[in-house]
């Protein structure tokens, strides 16, 4: 029997991963899978990683944006676009906070790892198997995007991405589970818009029975992870904060972020940043 916790979308959340963490081990996990998207937008860069590596966590795979952090490096943005003016800003400070050997990891990741434990082939993807970003996996999506994910050989399949905590089945019946995200909980339905906390999961196998799930979701300190983002001079930390007290993101809302970047007078930083990283002719 092995109890895995599965770990997705921390997005910088340094306390609430923390929380996570403790609580897995609390209840007894014996491994530790990571499906992707660790930065963007708290603070956490470098200590992300220390803190993964200390389960430690065995599988761990690429997600978009650990894409984007890697596109913001290496100047491959439009330089017009407000999400990539903020990537790249973001981008700049996360990159201050890691090392070489980190940014060279998350160069080498996978998009897809598989896995076999207790003689059941377990499939990790942080999307799809070719592109990690995207909708077409969120909950109500049409089936054919989930059996096309689940393939013919995976008995149990993983991925994050969407945010949301998921058990359903291929046609065939493989089992296709998403854990939730541990640092940017949001919710469609207006009813559940109030629950932050930090989401995981813990998946339990019995040989080649189908193993237990059980969806965690944890409570954290809200108010330490925005002092620690507040310390560490974290861009656009109103944002931050509006997403942490309301639930509210606004990673992809160009608008906002335009409006942002200017009220907060970031266009001469990201002018600096784009001098540096842009290519050259």
């Amino acid at each position: 029997m092995a109890k895995i916790a599965m770990i997705s979308d921390v997005h910088g959340n340094v306390t609430a991963l923390q929380a996570a963490i403790a609580d897995a081990q609390a209840a007894g996990c014996t491994d530790y899978w990571f499906l992707g998207d660790l930065f963007f937008p708290g603070p956490g860069a470098h200590d992300l990683l220390a803190l993964l590596d200390e389960l430690p966590v065995k599988l761990f795979v690429r997600g978009n944006w650990e894409d984007i952090l890697l596109a913001t490096l290496d100047g491959q943005i439009d330089a017009t676009d407000p999400m990539d003016i903020y990537a790249t800003i973001l981008g700049d400070y996360i990159q201050a906070h890691l090392t070489a050997a980190d940014i060279q990891r998350i160069r080498d990741l996978p998009m897809v790892q598989t896995a076999t434990v207790d003689g059941l082939t377990f499939q990790l993807s942080h999307n799809q198997l070719t592109k990690n970003f995207g909708h077409a996996l969120m909950p109500a999506e049409d089936q054919a995007a989930f059996d096309a994910l689940a393939g013919e050989t995976a008995d149990v399949v993983l991925y994050g991405h969407t945010h949301h905590q998921l058990l359903r089945q291929s046609t065939a019946g493989q089992l296709i589970m998403n854990p939730g995200t541990v640092g940017m909980p949001f919710a469609h339905w207006d009813r559940f818009t109030t629950d932050l906390r930090a989401q995981y999961a813990i998946v339990t196998t019995h040989g080649l029975n189908a193993p237990a799930v059980d969806f965690r979701r944890v409570s954290y300190d809200a108010a330490a992870e925005l002092a620690l983002a507040t310390n560490r001079h974290l861009p656009y930390l109103e944002l931050y904060t509006e997403q942490l007290q309301t639930g509210r993101v606004h990673t992809h809302d160009r608008a906002t972020l335009a409006a942002t970047t200017k009220q907060l007078g970031y266009q001469v930083r990201f002018a600096a940043i784009w001098d540096r990283i842009k290519p050259q002719d």
